[in-house]
């Protein structure tokens, strides 16, 4: 019997931030006083280094005075502690449990939060952080990782796509990327202007 496997976003999907205190912003912020110019891709850095937040900035040539150091470390550690779920995911979750669904959370983030994910939904069978696989979506990459934590790549890769579904709050990561690589992604938009509008949806989705 083929596992069925559903893999989810985390931030805007299962989780949600309750007070943002935009650490990596003042982080950055830092270095324009410096006379460091701003990069496009600077995001991407700071989701694909497995760093922390002091070890980044060095990372990026940006000096951090010890008062200052710890005024962004204490503004990070606020916004990870407001980190909340989505009751709707954890409905979902237990509901793809219960049936045998291998479950993955597949999703872009610096360092600091993959620990905040993790205790909220400590049981699944895999992660892909971007910042551990070195890869954010929609790199394939990412995803061939997940994939690879639960064994879902067994047989032809068309078999196995068959059995994956994905969805989170991006149509580009979520939705076009996943479908790219031959996983069924959803695009999940809680404000109704999607199919799928809350998690136990897609959840029903996957198990029908």
């Amino acid at each position: 019997m083929t596992t069925k496997t559903a893999i989810l976003d985390a931030f805007g999907t299962v989780v949600r931030i309750g007070s943002r205190t935009n650490p990596y912003r003042h982080l950055l912020r830092e270095g324009i006083k410096q006379g460091r110019r701003p990069h496009s891709r600077d995001a991407h850095v700071i989701m694909t280094q497995n760093l922390e937040l002091h070890e980044l900035a060095e990372h990026l040539g940006i000096r951090l005075s010890e008062p200052r150091r710890v005024e962004i470390e204490s503004a990070l550690q606020a916004e990870l502690n407001s980190i909340e779920a989505y009751p709707d995911a954890i409905e979902a979750v237990a509901m793809l449990r219960e049936r045998g669904v291998a479950l993955g959370i597949c999703s872009n983030l610096a360092k600091p939060y993959g620990a905040a994910v993790k205790r909220l939904f400590p049981s699944m069978d895999a992660y892909a952080f971007s910042f551990e696989v070195g890869a954010a979506k929609p790199d394939p990459r990412i995803y061939q990782a997940l994939l690879e934590m639960v064994d879902a790549t067994r047989g032809s890769s068309a078999g196995a796509a068959s059995e994956v579904w994905m969805v989170g709050d991006s149509a580009r990561c979520d939705r076009d990327g996943a479908r790219a690589v031959g996983i069924e992604g959803h695009y999940l938009d809680r404000s109704g202007a999607s199919s799928i509008q809350d998690l136990v949806q897609f959840a029903d989705f996957v198990l029908e």
